[in-house]
């Protein structure tokens, strides 16, 4: 299952999963775009594994993995307490 974590004014939309049997978490990331369709991006915590990079510049990137690992320890957190709208008690 993917939970929702947030949307950037971009149209970004991050999404994690529940944390699997070994303690690691995938965080999925889609970007729309005009040319391609999406441009999207996945990485695996807590090792910062990132995977299937598809349409970032070299400066999104940089960003993204800015992004993820400053919100890393909440990721993870949420990833075991049902997402952000459980641990927040939405």
């Amino acid at each position: 299952m993917l939970y929702p974590l947030m949307t950037l004014n971009d149209g970004t939309e991050i999404v994690h999963s529940e944390m699997k049997e070994d303690g690691r978490v995938i965080v999925k990331i889609e970007t729309p775009d005009e040319k391609i369709g999406f441009k999207s991006a996945d990485c695996w915590l807590p090792d910062y594994k990132w995977e299937n990079i598809v349409g970032y510049s070299a400066e999104e990137q940089r960003y993204l993995k800015n992004l993820v690992e400053s919100m890393a320890h909440l990721i993870l957190e949420f990833s075991q307490t049902g997402g952000f709208e459980n641990a927040s008690n939405f």
